[in-house]
């Protein structure tokens, strides 16, 4: 009845996403600015180290969602890496500076995408009009959406989040995403009717650094000596109120 997706930020928590049972994650770096393009070097480990499904996220930078054509064709550079990696799914997105799904950049980037499903990412919260958005990314053939409905966190786009299950009406499927966790999962499910969600399940992971220089930090990061990872711990808890709705169903 439903499937997990974890966004995860590193190989350690590609592996504990699937120790703690989710269906697939969503390969990312640059956690802070959103996601984006993770490495060579981690989608192929990350592809050897798990044997559940692997979406890679393209997106060359943080901000927004409107590409110049250099952006766009590093992008189909990178659709390319990895799909010769063994990515079984892509995500991205694009839109026009009006706030529309930029047709024409998905179709360049779909077409270099060829059979494997991909996912328009959270670009779509920030569409003028996410009812449009909803058939013209129908109308370009992806596999799912991932959003908030359009509001800081799923939690409070669940009304939005209902409409476009409704709207979508099995053509597409409407995955929520953005600050889903064990204490809310199982609302989100019931107000929204959704059957994918996505969610990090990460924790503090304490650095194993004995030597440490509290003088200097790399770049914004306030505590260069610790890492926030993915956790088993996390990932089970999370999912752990919609198996208890299924067991209850099945019996």
């Amino acid at each position: 009845m439903y499937r997990f997706e974890i966004c995860a930020n590193s190989v350690a928590s590609c592996i504990a996403a699937q120790e703690g049972g989710a269906d697939r994650v969503e390969l990312c770096s640059g956690i802070p600015e959103g996601g984006t393009t993770p490495s060579f070097g981690m989608i192929r480990k990350a592809r050897a180290s798990i044997d559940i499904a692997l979406n890679v996220i393209i997106r060359p930078r943080g901000g927004d969602f409107l590409y110049s054509p250099d952006e766009l064709e590093e992008m189909i550079y990178d659709i390319n890496a990895a799909k010769e990696l063994g990515a079984d799914g892509l995500v991205f997105g694009c839109l026009t500076k009006e706030g529309k799904v930029d047709k024409r950049a998905m179709s360049m980037l779909m077409e270099a995408a060829g059979d494997l499903p991909v996912t328009f990412h959270r670009a779509f919260d920030h569409s003028a009009d996410p009812f449009e958005a909803l058939e013209d990314i129908i109308g370009l053939g992806c596999t799912r959406i991932l959003t908030s409905g359009c509001r800081p966190t799923a939690m409070e786009g669940t009304g939005l989040l209902a409409e476009l299950v409704k709207a979508a009406d099995g053509r597409i499927i409407i995955m929520p995403g953005c600050g889903i966790n064990e204490n809310n999962i199982a609302e989100i499910a019931r107000l929204s009717g959704a059957r994918e969600f996505h969610f990090s399940a990460r924790e503090p992971v304490e650095s194993g650094m004995i030597f440490r220089n509290p003088q200097v930090a790399m770049g914004s990061e306030d505590d260069p000596y610790g890492t926030v990872q993915t956790t088993v711990r996390r990932v089970t808890a999370t999912i752990a109120p919609l198996k208890d709705l299924i067991l209850q169903f099945r019996h």
